[in-house]
């Protein structure tokens, strides 16, 4: 995502600290995980953010994000706030409803982390372009799929896809080597234990079999469907 001017930096700047303001009466957690990120941008000048893309993209999703569930959590009623969710798609009824606040309300080891990652552009997605084809993939069989960097860095997730059954799967998508695949298996599996999701796929591809990618979306699409809760399959 590329952001034309400072403008826009310094917008999502000001944007942050009303949400801030916001949070602290209807979800104080909320409050102080935003004002964490507030003291990790605040110093930085508009013009050196918009350098930043990853940066920026990642506040911007925090602000939609964030928008959403005070608006969620102001509704006065819990029929209200049910009725706003059932409005919702699958995946984003998973991520709100679930993931989301899980992560409001968790201590997020990795944050700090990956904050500095982003901050230092070391942030590459390696498989950025496999997991847009797969996306692509998934949406031209009718699926659908949802994306967020706290899923991706903090819980091991580069895809939440749902199929027919709308039960939203968390997958992550990796091209690392036999060797390497049972340790970041392992690593895996206990990111989704320690935030509860209930089960997941784990991908790893070849970059040179060029049906992979076909292959990889059946796999996803049926195990969204069928995949058993307490369940973390493993396909390569």
């Amino acid at each position: 995502m590329k952001v034309g001017h400072s403008l826009q930096a310094k917008e999502i700047k000001d944007q942050l600290k009303s949400l801030i303001e916001q949070a602290s009466s209807i979800d104080p957690n909320l409050a102080r995980r935003l004002d964490e990120i507030n003291r990790w941008v605040k110093n930085i000048k508009p013009g050196s953010l918009t350098a930043k893309p990853f940066v920026l993209a990642f506040l911007l999703e925090v602000i939609t994000d964030s928008t959403i569930w005070l608006a969620i959590k102001s509704l006065p009623c819990q029929e209200e706030q049910k009725a706003k969710f059932e409005q919702m798609t699958p995946n984003e009824r998973y991520w709100y409803g679930y993931l989301f606040p899980k992560w409001i309300n968790a201590t997020d080891s990795k944050f700090y982390i990956w904050k500095q990652k982003l901050m230092a552009g070391e942030f590459n997605q390696v498989d950025d372009d496999i997991i847009k084809s797969i996306a692509q993939d998934i949406v031209s069989r009718e699926g659908s799929f949802w994306q967020r960097y706290i899923a991706d860095l903090s819980m091991a997730t580069d895809l939440i896809v749902s199929n027919r059954q709308a039960k939203p799967l968390c997958i992550q998508v990796t091209s690392v080597s036999e060797e390497f695949n049972h340790q970041k298996y392992h690593y895996w599996k206990t990111t989704l234990h320690l935030w509860e999701i209930e089960r997941g796929l784990f991908v790893s591809y070849s970059p040179h079999d060029a049906n992979f990618i076909n292959q990889l979306v059946n796999v996803a699409l049926y195990n969204s469907d069928y995949l058993a809760g307490g369940k973390y399959l493993k396909f390569s």
